[in-house]
């Protein structure tokens, strides 16, 4: 009888496991609303784009997020990336697809959280150390933030990229993955079981 495959769960984070985008949440968390509108005003004609299909996903991302958030302590960034999770965990998780995280903890499964999110604030969300999380990773120069990222978007292909990475031998699990959006297709095509918008 063949032995049965370890299986490897992935969830994408924001829109799968949240609620909705976790991105601006985090600026408006730390900036307030009127610096946010106005942080995002000043980009409205790349995210605009972005949206078309005419601007690059990763480098609309990169400069809104360096707008906010370039030069700041890593420390600093980090304890504002705990207190948010913190803060928001209940009103931001999905009840139904945390209740999927922890089953499968439970069942003795690999728990991969992957995000185009910033990783520093995904990873306080989930306190198990059963479930890895991957993200966008931001670069860190003399202990400050320079607003750029040391990791591609972790979208679309980038997920599969960044698994594999992770988990390089493919033919060693059975992988199962949660998705949402455009971002996760590659992901869902290349698991063995794939379910898209499950929270419905």
């Amino acid at each position: 009888m063949k032995e049965e495959l370890p299986v490897v769960v992935a969830f994408d984070f924001d829109g799968t496991l949240t609620n909705s985008d976790t991105l601006l949440h985090f600026i408006r968390f730390n900036k307030g609303t009127l610096r946010t509108i106005a942080g995002f005003l000043r980009y409205l004609p790349q995210l605009v784009m972005m949206k078309l299909g005419a601007y690059p996903n990763y480098k609309a991302k990169q400069k809104v997020f360096a707008h906010f958030f370039k030069g700041m302590t890593i420390e600093e960034f980090n304890n504002r990336c705990d207190t948010f999770a913190i803060e928001n965990r209940q009103r931001l998780l999905r009840p139904q697809m945390t209740e999927k995280i922890n089953r499968a903890v439970i069942e003795g499964k690999q728990v991969v959280v992957i995000s185009a999110s910033i990783e520093n604030w995904v990873r306080p969300f989930f306190d198990l150390p059963e479930i890895m999380v991957i993200g966008t990773q931001i670069e860190v120069v003399d202990g400050k933030l320079t607003g750029q990222f040391t990791t591609a978007n972790c979208y679309g292909q980038e997920k599969v990229n960044r698994l594999l990475q992770l988990l390089p031998h493919r033919s060693d699990y059975r992988l199962i993955a949660f998705g949402d959006s455009r971002g996760d297709r590659e992901l869902l095509a290349f698991a063995d079981e794939s379910h898209y918008r499950d929270f419905l």
